[in-house]
């Protein structure tokens, strides 16, 4: 699937209302900016988190005076625009509110630096198809090109960033431009749609018109053709020979199972045919991590039993999955003994472009999912793999997740235990990126979709802490906890302010190592213990003070491990943002492990876990079919 190509300029005509009813102020004369807040009211956008500046003034002023004529009778804003302390914060925001509810997240920035704080929320939206509307200042359209004060070339800098840049130069398209914004970004694979609107355009003044949309006849031509997609009968068919075929059987979901909508559609399947599936670290949460059949993450830091069904299965069903680096570092190695691989996925992009596939379809998840089920209900299809899932059973078994679990000093993975067992796999979960981030994807438990949120593509560091507080608005009676670790905290330790001036009881566990705890294990396995930069131990920031400081009334540290379970109980149950602070052994590290351009078969266990050694039978080293069982 080709998205729209970045355009400097809105060339595109007008296209048809698509049947919205007529808007109750259409024909009214409004400037810009107001018909911008007239339109996110009516795509139903309920929060907006942004910060000013002089090139976007109009239209936060318009969201005031629109919050001051529709305000409900108990004084709540029916627009409510939530103020960070950093404009990336502001689209980490956004793309939390995104993550945690399936709706568009909505950012407002100014121009110049207000707007380029943004690429990296943008890029990291892109890259976990996160479907967000950026809407940013830029000087007067006379002015373009001038290197006027606060002026940057946004269309240029986010073309390759975005799924789609507008640049608004004709006012009288600006409503129809919103609206766009907002089908493009969750159309098809979802992503990051960017705004770039001229100073003068929002405060010229024309006729409201209430409906309407841009003409972009070919990508919506697509569209539809992706939703009208259906499985024909010889592709179901030729699905279901090979899957009579196997005797080893694996689903391998990503995050798009998440994004189709296809988690109820792919568990039922596996449950139906008694499938045991595994999950990339984005599709956690896509089927109960508790269900018998499921073996949680596979790929670099994924679960031992995991990674050696991987090995051992005989035919991969990948569903919204990708094959990226992390899963199959070299796509030679990953399920060396699949005699076929299947690939759903909504972008055509995607299929082949790691792995060669036999069989392909080009779909949302969730109804590609439903309609093999119903073919495979229509012919009767009854397979019988139950050896294979008392093998995985056993792989589970055998290779358990394990840690140290003596000594004086807390290890990480008991804390994200114990924290496990207090939230029951329902708490809203995001994280920063790092060891922290691996062992709460190994360790903790998500009944369902949309619980678990984590910068997976881009890896970026600071995500934790905003993306909880845009979930906590779109969730707000859910437990939201944000594990982080210290040096991604440091990234966006201002909006630790935010989260007490708006209330909310966002809870922030810091695991915290004094360093930079992944790339200490990197230097430690592959730079002779040459400890560059990674050591934070002579830093002298004093989290606890800090949090004090912005507010937080429950703020404590926890070194003893015996006041582990007791802290964390606490933490959790306190009535309010909370922080708890949890010093962790400086040396653990993220096991299992798959090195970099390794296969599962190479993967380190650690001293805890136990791996398995693989006889090297037959060409090329794979296994015997017989071991498998």
């Amino acid at each position: 699937m080709q998205d729209p190509a970045p355009s400097t300029e809105l060339d595109q005509a007008p296209g048809q209302p698509g049947g919205q009813p007529s808007h109750p102020r259409a024909g009214e004369r409004m400037s810009g900016a107001e018909m911008v807040v007239e339109v996110l009211a009516q795509e139903g956008v309920g929060t907006v988190f942004g910060y000013s500046g002089g090139a976007i003034l109009p239209t936060y002023d318009a969201i005031f005076r629109y919050n001051e004529r529709e305000r409900a009778a108990d004084g709540a804003d029916p627009m409510p625009l939530i103020v960070p302390a950093n404009e990336q914060g502001a689209g980490f925001m956004a793309a939390g509110y995104a993550r945690s509810s399936g709706e568009v997240g909505v950012f407002l920035v100014t121009s110049g630096p207000g707007a380029t704080n943004t690429v990296t929320p943008i890029r990291d939206c892109m890259a976990d198809s996160v479907p967000v509307v950026c809407i940013t200042g830029q000087v007067a359209r006379g002015a373009m090109g001038t290197d006027a004060f606060q002026e940057a070339p946004i269309v240029n800098i986010m073309g390759n960033c975005a799924k789609h840049v507008f640049l608004v130069t004709r006012p009288e398209q600006l409503e129809e431009t919103i609206r766009t914004a907002f089908e493009v970004a969750r159309s098809g694979r979802p992503g990051p749609v960017v705004v770039d609107l001229p100073k003068d355009v929002q405060n010229w003044v024309g006729e409201f018109k209430g409906s309407g949309v841009l003409g972009i006849r070919g990508y919506r031509q697509r569209m539809e053709a992706l939703r009208q997609t259906e499985i024909s009968e010889r592709k179901a068919r030729q699905f279901f020979e090979m899957l009579e075929k196997a005797r080893r059987p694996l689903l391998y979901i990503g995050g798009g199972a998440i994004h189709g909508d296809g988690s109820e559609a792919v568990s039922a399947f596996a449950r139906e045919y008694g499938i045991p599936s595994v999950s990339t670290v984005m599709g956690l949460g896509a089927v109960d991590t508790k269900d018998s059949l499921h073996l949680h993450m596979l790929g670099m830091h994924g679960t031992a039993y995991a990674n050696y069904a991987v090995e051992d299965c005989d035919f991969i069903i990948a569903v919204g999955s990708r094959f990226d680096d992390r899963v199959a570092a070299k796509a030679e190695l990953f399920a060396p003994q699949a005699e076929h691989v299947a690939h759903i996925d909504i972008d055509a992009a995607e299929i082949g472009k790691v792995k060669r596939v036999d069989w392909s379809h080009v779909g949302e998840a969730g109804h590609a999912m439903e309609q093999l089920l119903a073919y495979g209900r229509s012919m009767g299809f009854g397979p019988d793999y139950s050896r294979w899932a008392a093998h995985c059973d056993k792989l589970r078994d055998k290779h358990p997740m394990a840690f140290k679990e003596d000594g004086a000093l807390i290890q990480p993975q008991a804390v994200m235990r114990t924290l496990n067992e207090i939230t029951g796999g329902e708490a809203i979960i995001s994280t920063g990126v790092g060891q922290h981030q691996m062992w709460a994807a190994q360790y903790l438990d998500f009944r369902r979709p949309r619980l678990w949120m984590t910068s997976g593509s881009m890896g970026t560091m600071g995500f934790g802490l905003p993306a909880a507080i845009g979930a906590q608005f779109a969730n707000p009676g859910a437990l939201v906890v944000d594990v982080d670790g210290d040096g991604s905290l440091r990234m966006n330790l201002g909006e630790m302010e935010t989260v007490t001036t708006y209330g909310l009881p966002v809870k922030i566990l810091l695991l915290n190592n004094n360093g930079d705890g992944m790339v200490r294990q990197w230097q430690k396995l592959y730079f002779n213990d040459r400890f560059s930069a990674s050591d934070k131990s002579l830093h002298r920031k004093d989290f606890i003070k800090a949090a004090e400081a912005d507010g937080f009334a429950f703020a404590r540290r926890i070194s003893d491990r015996d006041e582990l379970q007791a802290g964390l109980q606490a933490f959790i149950d306190f009535d309010g943002p909370a922080f708890l602070e949890v010093m962790i052994d400086p040396d653990a590290g993220v096991y299992p492990m798959v090195g970099p351009g390794m296969g599962y078969k190479q993967m380190v266990t650690g001293d805890y876990i136990p791996g398995r050694e693989v006889p090297e039978i037959g060409k090329g080293g794979r296994v015997d079919p017989s071991e498998a069982f």
